[in-house]
């Protein structure tokens, strides 16, 4: 249960007054639906209303608040026209206009012969001296109560600044003072206000620099964020290790089979991976550990290899991912890979989805629950409850960070404590492997097979199309096979994309049955079909959009040609580029960009044309993208940071790290001086499943 000092702060949004159920979904949409929520949301920019000029002085196109004197109204001759108020003061006069307002309201507001306070921002109009519909008009007893350095939100559509900035107001009221969970030294090293006053400060910048993410109200906060998130992945990793796990120990029979018929040696990083995770597996407590390779690194086979040491003792293993396509390819690559263990010692894989039906789903099931199947290759359809292994040892999360930490938790209660292995293809910087995946150890694959060939990657403008669709004409006459992706599958008004059916009707006309269509939208058998027609030489360009981007095998596929690349991601393209250069012809990599391409955009497609390395290149990402748009934490159910960015936080992620080690270390229950304050801070951001993992939580 939450500590009672923040109960308000969790409150629904419809408690600060004058939200009602439409301002509570718009504030919903662009906050959050709770009070906590407003606190995190922090300004972008600043409205300086400092500068007082009389009217002679004033210069258009600045914010500016005045004392004036309210002469006369000229009322709208009609609707098109404004509704004008003339104001003056000593050095000359100026109008007030008013478009589609009551007159009624505007001569209760501006009295005629009554000095007003306005705040605005000026412009001129046929030499005349404007200010269209003030920001603010008071008495002059109100000039105190108006703020000089006014923050701005981000908004959406429909939720105007003065009711937002009013609801975070209502928010701050309530914000409890807390006491202190920082330590000591190095909150007296750092001269940071406490947390309470750091809160009302960032809400009330004086000037620009209190806006940057270093300011000290600001690095306060995000370190507060980031020592929670730290606390909580060392909470979850000391539950891991108090569980009870099991020795899992192999006694590499089928290992050696699969390496003996392998037609490539593994690499030394392969090599090395399996020999960390086999230590782990042998150790009596439970392993969790991250598998982080680049595209092409070769992750399958020391999943294969892992996997089968779980069965050479004789238990259960499983290996989930994200999507039906990718879960296919990987059921049909580890079942080609097993054969000979199915034909001489009876090793049985199955693959389990949402498309397996009838009697073949049940002799699936019963074959799990009875262990007479071995190896299971599944989606989402693992975690449903009638899905019963005999004995689950080992479990394989493949693209982890397209699944959230309860679907993670929900494979592993499948079994007796099992042994997990997380997968990505996508390469993490550094900061952000600790902070989303701090409570593992992590084996990293950094060196790409042999055969794998260097792929040329050129930069192209859209406006020289045809010559690609030539270029594209000479590769196919070649023998060679092509992914065209596009990042829309719907014509969109408002982006300026070619959209996959779109550009699919136009390579149709061109090529004929040569051309095949993949796309999310399409149903599970649609897609595959379309993918085995192009494995197969049958189609030999595939248009698609992204959903090619992860696993999908085609060693024939030599060229790629990506559409509006200055609209996907660093580490999207390498992971788009990955899908080629995996047999033995030379690869090319075409990024097609729309004209004319900003400073920024070049940059980003420069160190895709300099670089393979994918640690690299997602580096750049985060510095460019930042941590939530770069590993979609929103989406995946990753915590998505609200107060620390990433890419300029690194060294207090460090600082974090540290003390959440010193913490678990010294008071693993958080029991001691700073346990309360530090359960409080776990709460506050919303990490309450850490907390339920100590033993007297």
């Amino acid at each position: 249960m939450r500590s009672e000092i923040l109960f308000p702060l969790f409150a629904p949004v419809t408690n600060l007054p004058g939200v009602g159920p439409r301002l509570a979904k718009l504030i919903e949409k662009c906050v959050g639906s709770q009070l906590v929520d407003m606190l995190w949301h922090l300004p972008a920019g600043i409205i300086d209303r400092r500068y007082a000029p009389t009217i002679d002085a004033a210069l258009p196109g600045r914010v500016a608040t005045m004392t004036v004197t309210v002469d006369r109204h000229i009322p709208s001759p009609n609707k098109r026209l404004p509704y004008k108020v003339i104001c003056s003061d000593d050095s000359g006069s100026m109008a007030l206009v008013f478009f589609h307002a009551r007159a009624d309201y505007l001569r209760r507001t501006l009295p005629e012969g009554e000095k007003r306070v306005i705040s605005g921002n000026l412009e001129k109009f046929s030499e005349e001296l404007q200010m269209a519909h003030p920001d603010h008009i008071g008495t002059l007893d109100e000039l105190e109560s108006l703020k000089t350095v006014e923050p701005v939100y981000p908004l959406t559509q429909g939720l105007t600044l003065k009711v937002l900035s009013k609801a975070v107001g209502g928010a701050l009221d309530v914000a409890p003072e807390m006491a202190e969970w920082q330590d000591a030294a190095y909150f007296k090293q750092q001269s940071w206000p406490g947390w309470n006053d750091a809160l009302q400060s960032v809400h009330a910048p004086a000037d620009e620099a209190a806006l940057a993410p270093l300011a000290p109200e600001r690095a306060r906060l995000a370190f507060d964020e980031l020592l929670a998130n730290q606390l909580a992945l060392a909470l979850v990793r000391i539950n891991l290790r108090r569980a009870n796990g099991r020795a899992i120990i192999g006694d590499g029979r089928y290992q050696k089979r699969i390496l003996d018929g392998l037609a490539f040696q593994l690499t030394g990083a392969q090599l090395r991976a399996v020999e960390e995770i086999s230590a782990d597996m042998a150790a009596p407590l439970r392993m969790h550990r991250l598998l982080q390779g680049d595209v092409g690194a070769g992750k399958t086979i020391v999943a294969v290899l892992t996997m089968l040491a779980a069965i050479e003792s004789g238990a259960q293993a499983a290996l989930l991912a994200p999507t039906e396509l990718l879960t296919r390819q990987h059921f049909a690559n580890i079942q080609a890979m097993m054969a000979p263990l199915k034909a001489s010692d009876g090793i049985e894989i199955a693959i389990l989805t949402g498309r397996e039906k009838g009697k073949n789903r049940e002799r699936i099931l019963a074959g799990i629950a009875s262990g007479e199947i071995h190896m299971v290759i599944g989606t989402h359809a693992l975690f449903q409850s009638h899905v019963n292994f005999r004995d689950l040892a080992f479990a394989v999360v493949d693209e982890q960070h397209r699944f959230g930490v309860h679907q993670r938790l929900a494979l592993a209660e499948k079994g007796r404590n099992p042994d997990m292995l997380v997968m990505t293809a996508t390469p993490i910087p550094r900061t952000l492997t600790l902070t989303f995946y701090g409570d593992m150890d992590v084996s990293k694959l950094d060196e790409k097979p042999d055969g794998r060939q260097p792929i040329q990657t050129r930069t192209i403008s859209l406006e020289r199309l045809d010559e690609v669709v030539g270029a594209a004409r000479r590769a196919l006459e070649a023998g060679a096979r092509i992914y065209w992706v596009c990042p829309l599958v719907e014509e969109s008004e408002t982006l300026d994309l070619a959209a996959a059916e779109e550009r699919y009707a136009h390579l149709k006309m061109v090529f004929g049955d040569a051309v095949g269509l993949v796309h999310g939208q399409m149903k599970g058998p649609e897609k595959d079909a379309a993918m085995a027609d192009f494995a197969a030489g049958r189609t030999q360009i595939l248009v698609a959009t992204t959903v090619i981007e992860v696993g999908v095998d085609v060693p024939e596929a030599s060229v790629m040609v990506i559409e509006h690349a200055e609209r996907f991601g660093l580490a999207q393209l390498h992971q788009l580029r990955g899908r080629i250069g995996r047999g033995a012809a030379a690869s090319t990599c075409l990024l097609l960009f729309g004209a004319p391409l900003g400073e920024a955009a070049r940059a980003r497609l420069n160190i895709l044309k300099d670089t393979e390395d994918g640690f690299r290149i997602a580096e750049e990402d985060l510095r460019l993208r930042g941590a939530g748009e770069l590993m979609g934490a929103r989406q995946s159910g990753m915590p998505a940071f609200r107060m620390a960015d990433m890419a300029v936080h690194g060294e207090l992620l460090a600082a974090a790290r540290d003390d959440a080690r010193l913490i678990i270390e010294r008071d693993p229950d958080l029991t001691g001086p700073r346990g309360a304050a530090l359960r409080a801070l776990l709460y506050l951001f919303e990490r309450d499943a850490a907390v339920r993992l100590l033993r007297s939580g």
